[in-house]
C-alpha cells in the first residue's frame, strides 16, 4: 500500500492506494479516516492524476473527477457510494433522494446515512453535496466547515 500528502484548500489531503487507483482520500482530524501503516510506502509524488484533478478542481477548472478507485464496502454501501457519483458539481441532493436511488425503504434513510459517513473518498466522490431534507447541511466526515467550503466552491452556497 502507498500514501501520499497533498495540498489543498481543506489541509493536507492523505491518499492511500496503490499509487495510481485510489482506496482513500482524507483530510485533517477526519472521523473514521484510513491512517497510513507503518509497514505502507509513502511516496509523494504516486497519484499523479488524482492530484492533477484535484488541484484543477480546487481550481474550479474541474466539475467531474474521472479517476480509477480500489474501495471496498458491502453490496449496499458500493450502491450508496455509486448513486453519490452520479449528484453533478453544482448540485445537491438529500439522503432520502439517495435511498430512492439505490432502493431503500424511506425507513432505511439511516443505513444510507451510515453508507455515506462511511465513504472513503472524501471530495471525489461527492458526499459533500448530501444535505438534510430541510437543506440544512447536516454530518460530513470532514467537518461542516470544510463541507461548507467545498459547496461554495462549486456554488451552491
Amino acid at each position: 500500500m502507498v500514501w501520499a500528502l497533498h495540498d489543498s484548500p481543506l489541509g493536507p489531503l492523505t491518499l492511500t492506494g496503490d499509487g495510481t487507483a485510489l482506496a482513500s482520500l482524507s483530510v485533517p482530524e477526519q472521523r473514521g479516516a484510513t491512517a497510513p501503516q507503518p509497514h505502507w510506502t509513502r511516496d509523494d509524488t504516486a497519484f499523479a492524476e488524482a492530484r492533477a484533478q484535484l488541484d484543477a478542481y480546487f481550481a474550479g477548472d474541474l466539475k467531474e473527477f474521472s479517476l480509477r478507485f480500489t474501495t471496498r464496502g458491502t453490496e449496499f454501501r458500493e450502491r450508496v457510494w455509486a448513486a453519490l457519483d452520479s449528484v453533478p458539481f453544482g448540485a445537491t441532493t438529500t439522503y432520502g433522494e439517495i435511498a430512492a436511488r439505490v432502493g431503500a425503504s424511506r425507513a432505511a434513510v439511516r443505513a444510507v446515512g451510515g453508507a455515506i459517513g462511511a465513504n472513503p473518498l472524501l471530495i471525489v466522490r461527492p458526499c459533500h453535496r448530501v444535505i438534510g431534507a430541510d437543506g440544512t447541511l447536516t454530518g460530513y466526515a470532514g467537518g461542516l466547515d470544510r463541507k461548507r467550503l467545498l459547496l461554495t466552491l462549486e456554488g451552491v452556497l
